[in-house]
């Protein structure tokens, strides 16, 4: 059984002439399954036909378009033809275009509303760019040359330079307004690190964030450090993406750097920050597991050590319950009972666990004493249902950055490569940027109420 592929072109005058696309053999009945239907390389053998078909019809009749000349006399005529190559989604295509003589003047002009360094579609160029900032360059390049019939532009540096440009387009655009306002917004602002190919750098600092509305709108936004992507506009631009007046009341979360709250304080938030509870909850449970590795070889350091747990678990409910002021009274109870660990050797491997304990003790206590002003009553937040601090922003960092530049891609970036690269990655997952795939969060102009989605 056979079937052939005709294309037809019709228009006001009825039907025109027809071409045979492809001829397609197969089994008339379903005894083998591996025959079901078009395999792989046939549809893509059928899609290379019908694009190359459908161009060189528009390109027949754009030849009969003359352009107008510039000095406003003269009939343009076809002086000569020059061939195109153009990278399509459905194969590298041909396309033979006319040149213009104006009879009166003689320049030369092209053909209308044709651009003149034009090597590829914008439909690949934003798909190259697609699937690059959701997987390596190279990794990208196979992936688009097995399904797709491309043919050309799928190197992975190419991919590069189109992913990079669709990135510096995309820190430059407007955000879209929703057309309803936000009564309250939640800003999260952390930072994190890649590896560096630039002189005299080993590593390139990311800052990275998240804005969120009390109904689950969510925006994230990231830009490297001292790069030309202005992390300013962008917290701007995601406030505004998520209805943000001059009502709105504004929430602000940092790990208590100043450098982030300097940010903060210059993109326009008034707000104090408050100091997040992720990095204050993981210093205590660090606390915890050096106060249950203390030995407990004689009973003075058994009742030493329970004092020791005992306290940690009180300092982690005073700070919790916004009794900061208080929390030198259990690291006063800790260090009157650690006099009995002297002498506790260290072991070939580690270093003993009270001199680990000491060390701990003196950084959360500098910690507290220089984070004291951004300390709140975490507990009565938590109750009230609000958010505590940027965990959300740490997973962010890992989707949004470790899990494309760093772990198991252990690469190393230029400044400007993966400022780009993550502004791509932000408008895939934010869904402003080509289809769906890869996409995390419904776009908060969305007619639909936002949702988690699987990325």
């Amino acid at each position: 059984m056979a079937w052939i592929l005709r294309l037809v072109k019709t228009g006001a005058e009825g039907d025109g002439p027809s071409t045979d696309v492809m001829e397609i053999g197969k089994p008339d009945d379903l005894a083998d399954i591996a025959r079901l239907g078009l395999s792989l390389a046939e549809a893509k053998l059928l899609l290379a036909g019908v694009q190359r078909e459908i161009v060189a019809a528009q390109a027949r009749g754009h030849v009969l378009r003359r352009p107008d000349c510039r000095c406003g006399r003269g009939v343009c005529r076809v002086k000569d033809y020059r061939n195109h190559l153009i990278a399509t989604l459905f194969g590298q295509l041909t396309v033979r275009l006319p040149r213009f003589r104006c009879d009166s003047c003689g320049a030369i002009e092209g053909g209308v509303d044709w651009p003149s360094h034009c090597r590829s579609t914008p439909e690949l160029d934003q798909l190259q760019a697609h699937l690059s900032a959701l997987m390596t360059y190279r990794t990208a390049a196979d992936l688009l040359e097995q399904m797709f019939p491309v043919g050309a532009g799928n190197d992975k540096q190419t991919m590069r330079r189109r992913t990079l440009r669709a990135g510096a387009a995309l820190r430059d655009c407007a955000a879209v307004k929703p057309e309803t306002a936000t009564p309250a917004i939640a800003i999260t602002l952390d930072s994190t690190f890649i590896q560096s190919c630039e002189d005299g750098e080993r590593h390139l600092e990311v800052r990275v964030g998240n804005v969120e509305t009390e109904t689950g709108g969510r925006q994230v936004f990231g830009a490297v450090a001292r790069s030309d992507t202005d992390i300013k506009v962008l917290i701007g631009r995601s406030l505004d993406a998520v209805g943000r007046t001059e009502g709105t009341v504004l929430t602000t979360f940092t790990d208590g750097c100043p450098g982030l709250r300097r940010i903060l304080a210059d993109a326009g938030i008034m707000e104090l920050p408050l100091l997040d509870w992720f990095h204050i909850a993981m210093r205590l449970q660090h606390l915890k597991q050096i106060a249950n590795a203390l030995s407990a070889d004689d009973p003075a350091r058994v009742a030493a050590k329970a004092v020791i747990v005992e306290a940690v678990e009180r300092l982690h409910w005073r700070l919790w319950n916004g009794k900061a002021k208080d929390a030198q009274i259990s690291l006063d109870r800790i260090r009157a009972v650690m006099h009995h660990f002297q002498g506790e050797p260290d072991s070939r491997k580690s270093i003993a666990p009270s001199r680990r304990l000491w060390t701990a003790l003196r950084a959360l206590d500098g910690y507290l004493i220089g984070q004291s002003d951004w300390l709140v009553n975490y507990a009565e937040r938590h109750r009230a249902g609000s958010r505590n601090g940027t965990a959300i922003t740490e997973g962010t960092a890992n989707f949004l950055v470790n899990r494309r530049m760093n772990k198991s891609q252990q690469m190393r970036w230029s400044r400007r490569g993966a400022d780009l690269l993550l502004q791509v990655r932000c408008a895939v997952y934010n869904g402003t940027f080509g289809s769906t795939y890869g996409q995390k969060f419904q776009r908060t102009n969305s007619a639909s109420p936002p949702r988690m989605i699987a990325a």
